[in-house]
C-alpha cells in the first residue's frame, strides 16, 4: 500500500465514524420530554409511534452505512477500480485507443457508468425495505412496487446520461486544455447547476410526477393576493402528485426569471388549511426576495471553484492513478474517484458553513412571512407537516451542527414568537 491509499483508507473510516458518532448522539436524545412550545403536536401515543419511527430508520441507517463501509474498504485496498480500467481498456476497440481525445472520453464515461449502476444494485435493497417495511409499517407508503422498480430505472437512466454528460465534458476539457482545465471545467458545472435551476422542474420532474396548475378557486386566489401584496410576479403555480408515492407533505420554489415556479405536493393541499398554505408558501416567497436562491448558487459556485483548483493541481500526479491499482501514469477517471475521497475533509467543512448560512436564510425567510403578518399561521403549517411526517422535534446540537440546513421547528418557533 502506498500512503495515498492509506490516506483514502484513513478518511473513509474516519467519514463514517464521525457519521455514527453523530447518530448515535442523534439517537440518544430520542423520547426527551417536549418543550411547552411543542405541546400538542404529538400525543403518548403518536409520540411512542415517532419514537419507533426515528429508531426504525436509524438502525437502517447503520446496516447501510456499514455495508457501504465494507464495499468501499474492499473496492480500494484490493484495487478492484484499477481492475476496472484494465478491463475496460482491454475491451475497448483498438482504433479508439489510438485516439488522443476519443478514448480518454469513453474510459471515463464507461467506467463511472459502471460505477453508478453498481452502486444503484448495492442501494436497491435499502430503498426496498425502507419504502415497503418502514414506510409501509408506519402508513407512509403509497408507492406500488411496479412504480418503484420504474423509478428505479428511470432514476438510473436519468443519472447515467446526467453524469455521462458532465464527465465527457470534463474530461474533453482536461484532454484539450490541461493547463486551464480547472477554470473551464468549473465553467461547465456552474452552467449545468444554472441550467438544471432553471428547467428542472420542465424537464426531469415530469419523468416521474405529473404538474397540473393550481386551479381557480380560493387557495389560487389568496396565493395571487398575496403574491400581489408583496410584489412578487407570479404566474406559474403548479401542483404535483406526490401522493402516488408517499404521505409526506412539501412546498418548493424554483427556476429563475421567467422560468420561477412554485410546486405544492398534493398532500400538502390535503394536511394543511388555505392560510396555512399561504403562510408556507410566503415563506417561500421570502427566500426568493431575500435573494437567498441566487446567493446559495454563488456559494456553490465558489464551493466547486476550490474543488476545481485543487483537482487541477492534483490530478497530473500518477501517484492517485497508482494508489487505485492504476498505470504509473495520469488517468483521469481513477484520478478524479481518488481525489473525491481525499477532498472528503474539505467538503465537510464547506457542507457545515452552507448548512449554517442556510439555517440563517430559513430564519430569514420565517421573518418575512411575520412581516407579513402569517407568523401564527405558520407555526400551525410547521406543526402540522411535522406531526404528519413523525419528524423527530429534538435532533441532538451536533447532529443539526453538521446536517440540519433548516433550523430545528423549536428554534422557528421560538423566532417566531419573540
Amino acid at each position: 500500500m502506498n500512503i495515498i491509499l492509506l490516506f483514502i483508507i484513513l478518511f473513509i473510516i474516519l467519514d463514517f465514524t464521525l457519521e455514527r458518532i453523530l447518530c448515535a448522539l442523534n439517537a440518544k436524545d430520542f423520547g426527551k420530554p417536549l418543550p411547552p412550545e411543542l405541546n400538542g403536536i404529538y400525543d403518548d401515543e403518536k409520540y411512542r409511534k415517532q419514537q419507533d419511527y426515528s429508531l426504525a430508520k436509524y438502525k437502517l441507517g447503520i446496516v447501510s452505512a456499514v455495508v457501504s463501509l465494507v464495499v468501499e474498504l474492499l473496492a480500494f485496498s484490493l484495487g478492484w477500480f484499477g481492475w476496472l480500467d484494465r478491463v475496460l481498456r482491454e475491451w475497448l476497440s483498438p482504433s479508439l485507443a489510438t485516439s488522443l481525445v476519443g478514448f480518454p472520453i469513453v474510459m471515463c464515461v464507461l467506467f463511472f457508468a459502471v460505477i453508478i449502476v453498481a452502486n444503484e444494485i448495492l442501494d436497491i435493497p435499502i430503498s426496498y425495505y425502507s419504502t415497503f417495511t418502514i414506510e409501509e409499517r408506519f402508513g407512509f407508503n403509497k408507492c406500488t412496487r411496479k412504480l418503484f422498480w420504474t423509478d428505479q430505472v428511470k432514476s438510473l437512466c436519468v443519472s447515467i446520461i446526467v453524469a455521462s454528460l458532465i464527465f465527457a465534458l470534463v474530461t474533453w476539457v482536461y484532454t484539450a486544455i490541461a493547463d486551464w482545465f480547472w477554470l473551464l471545467a468549473w465553467s461547465v458545472l456552474t452552467l449545468f447547476q444554472i441550467f438544471i435551476l432553471m428547467f428542472y422542474s420542465n424537464l426531469i420532474v415530469p419523468l416521474f410526477n405529473k404538474q397540473t396548475p393550481l386551479e381557480e378557486g380560493e387557495l389560487r386566489t389568496k396565493i395571487e393576493q398575496f403574491a400581489s401584496k408583496v410584489g412578487f410576479t407570479l404566474n406559474n403555480i403548479y401542483v404535483m402528485d406526490s401522493s402516488k408515492r408517499s404521505t409526506h407533505a412539501n412546498a418548493y420554489f424554483t427556476g429563475l426569471g421567467a422560468k420561477k415556479r412554485i410546486v405544492l405536493y398534493d398532500t400538502l393541499i390535503k394536511q394543511l388549511t388555505t392560510d396555512e398554505i399561504v403562510a408556507v408558501l410566503a415563506h417561500e416567497i421570502g427566500h426568493y426576495k431575500k435573494k437567498h436562491t441566487m446567493r446559495m448558487l454563488f456559494v456553490s459556485m465558489l464551493s466547486s471553484l476550490i474543488m476545481f483548483i485543487i483537482l487541477g493541481w492534483a490530478i497530473k500526479s500518477p501517484e492517485l492513478s497508482v494508489a487505485l491499482g492504476g498505470p504509473n501514469e495520469s488517468v483521469f477517471h481513477l484520478g478524479v474517484l481518488a481525489f473525491a475521497i481525499l477532498y472528503t475533509p474539505i467538503s465537510t467543512l464547506l457542507g457545515i458553513l452552507t448548512n449554517k448560512l442556510s439555517r440563517r436564510h430559513e430564519y430569514q425567510a420565517d421573518a418575512f412571512a411575520k412581516q407579513n403578518g402569517m407568523a401564527e399561521e405558520l407555526i400551525s403549517a410547521l406543526k402540522k407537516l411535522s406531526s404528519e411526517s413523525l419528524s423527530n422535534l429534538q435532533p441532538h446540537k451536533a447532529y443539526v451542527f453538521v446536517h440540519f440546513s433548516h433550523p430545528t421547528l423549536l428554534r422557528r418557533i421560538q423566532k417566531l414568537n419573540e
